[in-house]
């Protein structure tokens, strides 16, 4: 019964959400032929936004699990909302082995997790990473879907969706991270998340590429 419930909820508000990017925002969204249909899946994307989680729901044509920080959970409103998506609460004070535990078993239900590798909302550019997502798909072997979004950051408040922003979601094509043996020093592990980063940086316009521009910089002479 949770599971039809929560399967409903999710449609509706999905419903919700992408009747107001239609009437509020000239929403687009590339690459959704790119999207596996079935299997285990860890969606990556840039994080500009609160509204961010809502939006990948939007263009993602699946059940997307995304985690949200445990506060919202505790607020009857968004409570509601983070319930009902069957969102994982993730307590950012503390180890999050709980999270992680529930996001591998997504995983292995063949789940779609939404992910956000930099850890926090960043003020429109690509911050470095924190090595979550590395390490769950180095664990999982599940691919992973880089997913750019522009547009969002515009939107602060409901007043600002009145001047219809633009709202691109690209899609990327999934890969998987090389299989390594043994234990994986820091050092790899950032090199991997790095490659994570790229992978949505070569989707973003250069202005929103921040730590990842992609093109090395000219020396001067």
């Amino acid at each position: 019964m949770k599971r039809l419930y929560i399967a409903g909820y999710y449609r509706c508000f999905i419903i919700m959400v992408r009747t107001l990017l239609f009437l509020f925002a000239r929403f687009r969204v590339a690459g959704k032929e790119n999207v596996p249909p079935y299997g285990p899946l860890i969606i990556v994307s840039n994080h500009i936004s609160n509204f961010d989680p809502h939006v990948i729901g939007t263009a993602i044509p699946r059940r997307v699990r995304t985690v949200a920080k445990v506060e919202l959970f505790r607020h009857p409103l968004t409570a509601l909302i983070v319930r009902g998506c069957n969102a994982i609460p993730l307590n950012r004070q503390g180890v999050a082995k709980e999270t992680f535990a529930e996001i591998i078993a997504t995983l292995a239900r063949d789940g779609a997790v939404g992910l956000f590798p930099e850890g926090t909302r960043s003020t429109g550019q690509l911050m470095r990473p924190k090595h979550g997502v590395t390490t769950i798909a180095l664990r999982t072997g599940a691919p992973i879907l880089p997913v750019a979004i522009t547009g969002t950051e515009k939107i602060r408040s409901p007043l600002s969706l009145l001047r219809r922003r633009q709202v691109q979601v690209t899609i990327g094509q999934a890969f998987t991270l090389p299989h390594l043996e043994g234990n994986i020093a820091k050092p790899q592990l950032a090199a991997l998340s790095d490659m994570v980063m790229e992978r949505i940086a070569s989707l973003l316009p250069p202005e929103y590429r921040g730590a990842y521009p992609l093109t090395p910089p000219v020396k001067k002479a």
